[in-house]
């Protein structure tokens, strides 16, 4: 608690040091949106990276005017912890929060600094809005947000919840709520301007999870177009379309109301894309998933679970940029304060960094974090997955099964798609991620997996775990 209050302290005092013009920040959160999700090529060095079947010319408007990283991770494989995480700067084996739907008694919401509450502190003028999913089971008026639609889940964005029918087309002219998010998001904008407040909106989209829910008019569009190599469902390619046709409406909005040149707008996504969607024909081929060419998808470790578009555009960012370093959902927390009061401080529960300086003038900067490595925790299992987490440090990825003790080595730079374990070429490097993984995970009193701990049942409790590092 103690280093709590101190974190206010510093905010508070960085927030008087000088007068500055405020930002606005508008981040706009997508749901299961795989790294090739959009028509933007999020590698220069990868061709696949891109869609070989959705159409999104707002984002590519929106890459065009910012920078793009190739290397963006969420902090976590499934969408609750990496809201968490995002909001928090920590990452889901930190804050224990480590599956969708788990108990968060034990997080200290009243308490704990947020991107929100962080703003405020630096500017009071600060107003914070949240607008379609939050999945974080805990009201936002807690996390710091002004305006809500309050403690929204997945089941808020599909038409009837039934499992039997969420991979079949269903049709609606408002799909998985867009347009209204969209609405919202526009009217909260305007009146921030018109009060003269700089505000912080969180924009998080339904889409692109299931239900498949599209208007019908543009499923048929996709539906009679040739399909992809790797994508060819037209109901998330419609959704994808309406997807990006909101963040267009969003960048027409900043223009009209000329607060561009004092606005960023990021995009990310929570998690991968679902490897292999139901009922498409190319379903079964063995790698060849809606993430290819990154390994399998949402609920892993692998890059297909945790590589995911990001997008960021504003003053000072050089348009139509890209950077290869990675980054994370934690990194955001500390990048925004570090705009905003130009100045950032490491406490020591931040697990993320500032990537002002990628930004603004060296795009392959290294950021400087409390760790200097990126930790993923999923310590159990899902599906035909065992429980494993994951460590990456520059170009090396190791992943460490929790049942087994066996450990995958990749290096990133040359092997995108995981194939090659190079850990018994490398013995040394493997011990020493392993160790650096360990370690972090024994510091953070992360949860431990243990026989009985599965996907299902969604309700959990941390005592469930009963077991932490």
């Amino acid at each position: 608690m103690k280093k709590i209050i101190s974190l206010f302290c510093i905010l508070i005092t960085i927030g008087c040091e000088n007068e500055i013009k405020a930002p606005n920040f508008i981040f706009i959160l997508s749901d299961d949106q795989g790294w090739n999700g959009t028509s933007i090529q999020m590698s220069k060095s990868e061709k696949l990276s891109k869609s070989d079947f959705y159409e999104t010319p707002n984002i590519e408007k929106l890459a065009n005017s910012g920078m793009v990283f190739s290397r963006a991770y969420s902090p976590g494989p499934t969408c609750s912890p990496t809201r968490y995480a995002i909001q928090y700067g920590q990452t889901p084996a930190r804050l224990k929060h480590i599956r969708v739907k788990m108990n968060v008694d034990h997080i200290d919401h009243s308490e704990m600094i947020t991107i929100p509450k962080m703003l405020k502190k630096v500017n009071k003028k600060y107003k914070a809005a949240h607008f379609g999913k939050f999945g974080m089971y805990s009201d936002p008026s807690n996390y710091g947000y002004d305006k809500s639609d309050g403690m929204t889940g997945n089941i808020d964005g599909n038409i009837d919840g039934d499992l039997k029918t969420e991979w079949q087309p269903q049709f609606s002219d408002d799909p998985k709520h867009i347009f209204g998010i969209t609405e919202r998001s526009i009217a909260f904008i305007d009146n921030q301007v018109k009060q003269n407040n700089p505000f912080f909106l969180q924009v998080s989209h339904y889409a692109v999870h299931s239900d498949l829910v599209s208007r019908e008019s543009i499923f048929n569009k996709y539906f009679k177009k040739k399909s992809g190599k790797y994508h060819e469902n037209p109901s998330i390619a419609a959704m994808t379309e309406d997807l990006d046709l909101s963040v267009g409406k969003i960048l027409e909005k900043v223009k009209e109301l000329g607060i561009d040149n004092n606005t960023y707008v990021i995009y990310m996504s929570d998690n991968g894309a679902v490897e292999q969607i139901l009922g498409s024909k190319k379903r079964n081929k063995k790698n060849k998933g809606y993430n290819y060419p990154l390994r399998h998808g949402k609920g892993t470790l692998y890059e297909g679970g945790i590589r995911v578009p990001f997008i960021i555009s504003g003053p000072k960012i050089k348009p139509g940029s890209t950077s290869s370093i990675p980054i994370s959902g934690v990194d955001l927390l500390p990048t925004i304060q570090d705009i905003v009061s130009n100045k950032v401080e490491l406490f020591e529960n931040l697990d993320g960094g500032s990537f002002k300086e990628n930004l603004f003038s060296n795009q392959n900067a290294i950021i400087n974090r409390n760790n200097n490595f990126l930790v993923f925790h999923l310590p159990f299992r899902r599906g035909s997955f065992n429980p494993h987490s994951a460590i990456i440090q520059d170009n090396f990825k190791l992943i460490k099964f929790l049942n087994t003790n066996k450990k995958v080595l990749f290096d990133l730079s040359n092997d995108t798609n995981e194939k090659n374990d190079i850990s018994n070429l490398n013995h040394e490097k493997t011990t020493e991620l392993e160790k650096m993984l360990d370690d972090y995970l024994k510091k953070v009193g992360a949860p431990k997996w243990k026989k009985g701990i599965n996907w299902r049942p969604y309700e959990r409790t941390l005592e469930d775990f009963n077991s932490f590092y």
